[in-house]
């Protein structure tokens, strides 16, 4: 029984020598590169979309509009600018 499943991708030649170089660089495999690249890229897009379901569940708590949240986020922003002079 298999272990793991076979994936095919297709890169741009820079981006396959990228690949390699890294591969030998760190003494692994492409395999390896590709699966911790993905294992990061879906960690990170699951942390987005809890920020994002916090937020609006958030939002609808406060029964604030998503303008009034830009609105308050622009202000907010502005206010940390350094003044220049």
């Amino acid at each position: 029984m298999r272990t793991t499943d076979t994936v095919t991708i297709s890169l741009p030649p820079e981006l396959a020598g990228e690949v390699d170089r890294l591969a030998r660089q760190e003494g692994r495999t492409r395999s390896e590169l590709f699966r911790e690249a993905f294992r990061q890229y879906a960690e990170r897009r699951h942390r987005w979309e809890q920020l994002f379901a916090y937020g609006e569940a958030r939002a609808a708590a406060s029964s604030l509009a998503e303008e009034a949240i830009a609105t308050a986020v622009k202000r907010r922003r502005q206010a940390r600018r350094p003044v220049r002079g």
